[in-house]
């Protein structure tokens, strides 16, 4: 499939390792112009680097305020990848108030807030996109020592069906699957209708 993105712009968070920087490559392979976000500006430079087109952001997802204020003055966006996630791991028994915190900081409540930003400048532009958020199998299966992780995984999966319900009136066609390297097909497809909401289940780590 010739997968083409010319004219549209993505935002991608925790694309400074792993699954989140490939995708922002792939994304700007495809035509697309793409901001990498990451909390961490080595990561950047040499993503920067290595793919000079790309534009980087560096910020800390997990400051309401100014991650709201931040993504708005990069301005509109037709297609979103929520990927920033972090995990703390340990017994349930010995997890501690600022690991619930830490975690459901970055992989629920910064995606919450990106999310709803995003998606206010494609409803007030009534020009249709994709938000792609990555969740995990660890949101529908047990995994020892991840309590917290599992739990905002789950949150996740339940947000973006209220999103999905709830933006429905706008014509918003909902994808579900979980299978990470269908995401640019669907994200194509998506950017072919009017909306569309995505949730990708992985087994493995994202990294902001």
């Amino acid at each position: 499939m010739d997968i083409k993105f010319e004219g549209k712009r993505a935002l991608v968070t925790g694309a400074g390792k792993g699954i989140g920087r490939d995708i922002a490559k792939a994304l700007v392979k495809c035509g697309a112009k793409t901001v990498a976000l990451s909390r961490t500006e080595a990561d950047l430079a040499s993503l920067k680097a290595e793919c000079p087109e790309i534009d980087t952001c560096c910020i800390d997802l997990s400051d309401w305020a100014k991650a709201r204020s931040t993504i708005e003055s990069l301005g509109h966006f037709d297609l979103l990848v929520n990927n920033a996630g972090v995990s703390r791991v340990g017994p349930f028994l010995d997890v501690k108030e600022e690991d619930i915190d830490f975690v459901f900081g970055t992989n629920y409540k910064s995606l919450f807030n990106v999310s709803q930003t995003v998606a206010k400048s494609m409803v007030a532009r009534k020009s249709g996109g994709a938000i792609v958020n990555l969740s995990s199998a660890a949101s529908k299966q047990a995994l020892q020592d991840h309590a917290v992780y599992c739990s905002t995984k789950g949150a996740v999966d339940s947000l973006t069906s209220v999103m999905a319900l709830e933006l429905g009136p706008h014509k918003l066609p909902i994808i579900n699957k979980n299978q990470v390297p269908c995401f640019i097909t669907l994200a194509t497809m998506s950017l072919h209708n009017s909306w569309s909401f995505v949730t990708v289940s992985l087994v493995g780590p994202v990294s902001g």
